[in-house]
């Protein structure tokens, strides 16, 4: 990912330097696993762990001849070891090395996504009970429907955000598992308690039976989750955009001191941030869509996965943790204009209570039908202009014999017509 939208510590996550301490992390292990079953001796062991380490521009400058990242690697560590480093990748194939720190490496950026959707959590749960009984206009197709609160609308965000962060604790500990089986899965130069032994060291489970590879359906489910995490954040985002626009004036992304929205016009104050998560959601679904493509590999494995998630994963998991640290300060600065809500609730002369009095008049006594007809009738008429819906309604002698003014009072009372959302938003952030 470029520099731009990385963070230094999601980005050191995906660094050369901390894939190879992986893989070393997973070669210790495996020596230690192989020493207490006697396959390697102690004084040998004890040498390895002292000295065992690597130089990435080393390893890089072996791969120019060897064009094997695994093997380079292994050279170089052998350079720091000296004659006991024969005992080191024992039985192993580089793919029991490889995938078995990936899932580490992607359990470490899982945890970083984790704490950041927290982070998110925490300001939209605070921002929804700011806002749980501020009015503000709902819309359906982008036009005018029912009035309910600000505050629900951060609640859905809130509630959407829990389910992304269930999918990713189920990706998480999908792709938390690790394998030692050899070329095609059937141990044939490596005992299996090895294995065992080894993913018990690493926090990781075992798999029940695997080829050369850990199947790439888990590494799917985990591009997947941060997606629809990306997606999800995507929505919220065009809420903000849609609302900052000059028609709605409703908020506004946080506008710093000296910023300034466009080099030709000084007035200009643009939801840029939001703009940008939604583009980078765009390319997360691509990153989904060639982590599908992942799944289907010749036989017990070949490797035109393995070109593509060098780039997938670390963009990935480096846009998301941008994206989420992003979202976050935008609704924790986020400015809202209550009153303009209501200026907006109020534009259409009371048409967006027409539902409240459709319901009404049925329950008076009038078919669904006829309710309907005079209700709509009513409406088109007002959007012509003229008498507002309000003034139409009242003044309809049919209507009055039907509902007494207290009724009719009612139906066109916006605290009525929300009473309910501040308990919906309490229920959706508890």
């Amino acid at each position: 990912m470029i520099e731009r939208y990385s963070r230094p510590q999601m980005a050191n996550i995906w660094t050369l330097k901390n894939k190879f301490q992986r893989w070393l992390d997973v070669e210790i292990a495996a020596c230690e696993a192989q020493s207490e079953m006697g396959r390697i001796p102690a004084a040998a062991l004890q040498v390895i762990k002292s000295r065992a380490a690597f130089d990435v521009q080393r390893i890089d400058e072996i791969e120019k001849t060897t064009q094997h990242d695994v093997i380079a690697f292994l050279t170089s560590v052998a350079e720091k070891v000296g004659p006991e480093a024969r005992f080191i990748h024992l039985g192993l194939t580089s793919s029991d090395v490889v995938d078995t720190a990936f899932s580490l490496v992607c359990m470490q950026a899982t945890d970083l996504v984790l704490e950041e959707i927290d982070r998110l959590c925490a300001v939209l749960k605070k921002r929804a009970l700011e806002f749980k009984s501020t009015p503000c206009m709902g819309r359906t197709h982008g036009v005018h429907a029912e009035p309910m609160t600000f505050g629900m609308k951060l609640a859905l965000a809130y509630a959407e955000m829990g389910r992304s962060r269930q999918r990713l604790l189920d990706a998480r500990q999908s792709i938390a598992v690790g394998k030692l089986s050899g070329a095609v899965g059937t141990y044939s130069n490596m005992d299996p308690e090895v294995e065992n032994a080894v993913c018990r060291k690493l926090g990781l489970q075992i798999l029940p039976i695997s080829t050369q590879i850990i199947q790439r359906d888990r590494h799917a489910q985990l591009i997947s989750a941060l997606a629809i995490l990306a997606g999800s954040l995507e929505r919220l985002a065009t809420e903000v955009r849609g609302l900052q626009k000059t028609e709605c004036g409703e908020v506004e992304e946080p506008f710093g001191a000296g910023q300034k929205g466009s080099s030709a016009m000084p007035h200009k104050k643009n939801p840029i941030i939001c703009e940008r998560i939604t583009g980078l959601a765009r390319v997360l679904r691509g990153y989904a869509l060639a982590a599908f493509e992942n799944q289907s590999l010749w036989h017990e494995r070949d490797i035109s996965h393995s070109s593509t998630e060098r780039v997938i994963f670390p963009d990935a998991f480096t846009s998301i943790d941008y994206m989420l640290a992003k979202m976050t300060w935008v609704i924790e600065g986020l400015v809202v204009y209550p009153q303009r809500m209501l200026e907006n609730i109020d534009a259409l002369g009371g048409l967006v209570f027409s539902g409240r009095l459709l319901v009404t008049l049925a329950e008076a006594g009038m078919t669904r039908d006829e309710a309907y007809a005079m209700v709509q009738r009513h409406a088109m008429e007002a959007r012509k202009g003229g008498p507002t819906f309000k003034a139409r309604v009242q003044g309809d002698m049919d209507i009055r014999r039907k509902l007494t003014p207290q009724i009719l009072s009612s139906i066109f009372s916006l605290q009525d017509y929300i009473k309910h959302a501040p308990a919906i938003v309490e229920r959706a952030v508890r």
